[in-house]
């Protein structure tokens, strides 16, 4: 079943993925048939694409999701989330019999993390949930996914947008081989460094690739064409920053920004965001990141 039937208009539409973050603090990485124990233990939301659309809601834009989710706890934690964050979930699918999607975190001393990721519900998220959507999609200002959700979803609705002349943003994470027919309809891919060796010489028109604590560095048509300086934070962990750019991308580029401009309030939002706890704890308001901005510009 699906929340409602009507299409609230959307400035930015997200083929969504959802998981519950299962997180386990631990000093390093766990070594092959190693038992390590953990300093904690906690549960928290999110997926990429659930995590994205909370990052652009916080900037200000008016966010939708297309997604799937398991009739379960972990379902109904997901739709309290958007519920908090005035994200609008007309086209979210409650599966019945099936379980949410999950991910397992391992959050190291060092901020650093590694996370194995079973899709659940999300695993079935396709063409009939993109058409469904087809109004909100045509009507967006920017429509953004990740490798999370399959790849026919993120095809339709790409599809769809195109011809709709709205900007298409992917996340290509995690790292897999994308279609040439998909890099065509990206208007941006975000890669971090390593996921983004793949992609150049395949023809997309914009590559901003995340390098943490760096910055990023813009590309368009593979020539370096712009460097955002990065920021020194206090890191507590980095769970959820990648995605925080992409929201905050999305969000800057639907209210009307360059792409450079974008890029640098997506880096802004992400650097505050690596200063919390989990995913969601300080993904950064609009004026949280451009008081940061600020700070560079006065410098």
């Amino acid at each position: 079943m699906t929340d409602m039937a009507s299409s609230t208009p959307c400035d930015v539409i997200c083929i969504a993925s959802w998981n519950a973050d299962l997180v386990s603090r631990v000093a390093r990485p766990i070594a092959r048939g190693e038992t390590l124990m953990a300093h904690s233990f906690e549960i928290q939301p999110g997926g990429k694409g659930s995590n994205a659309a909370v990052a652009a809601a916080r900037q200000g834009a008016k966010v939708g999701v297309i997604v799937r989710i398991g009739d379960d706890d972990f379902g109904r934690m997901a739709r309290a989330l958007w519920a908090r964050e005035g994200i609008v979930t007309e086209h979210v699918e409650v599966a019945a019999n099936e379980p949410s999607g999950v991910a397992q975190i391992h959050v190291f001393d060092d901020g650093d993390n590694s996370i194995a990721v079973a899709t659940g519900a999300g695993a079935g998220l396709g063409q009939a949930n993109v058409d469904k959507a087809c109004e909100v999609i045509r009507s967006a200002k920017v429509v953004m996914a990740s490798n999370e959700v399959p790849q026919a979803a993120t095809l339709a609705a790409f599809k769809l947008a195109r011809a709709a002349g709205v900007t298409t943003i992917l996340n290509p994470a995690p790292a897999m081989d994308l279609p040439d027919e998909l890099i065509a309809l990206c208007d941006v891919l975000t890669p971090n460094e390593s996921e983004a060796q793949t992609l150049f010489g395949k023809g997309a028109a914009a590559i901003i690739v995340t390098m943490g604590s760096q910055g990023c560095a813009i590309y368009q048509k593979d020539k370096l064409t712009n460097t955002i300086t990065g920021w020194t934070m206090n890191v507590v962990d980095t769970i959820g920053a990648g995605d925080t750019f992409t929201g905050a991308l999305a969000a800057a580029i639907a209210r009307g920004e360059s792409l450079d401009q974008a890029a640098e309030s997506a880096n802004a939002a992400a650097a505050l965001s690596v200063t919390g706890r989990g995913a969601i704890a300080a993904m950064p308001t609009l004026a949280q990141s451009q008081a940061l901005e600020q700070k560079l510009k006065n410098s």
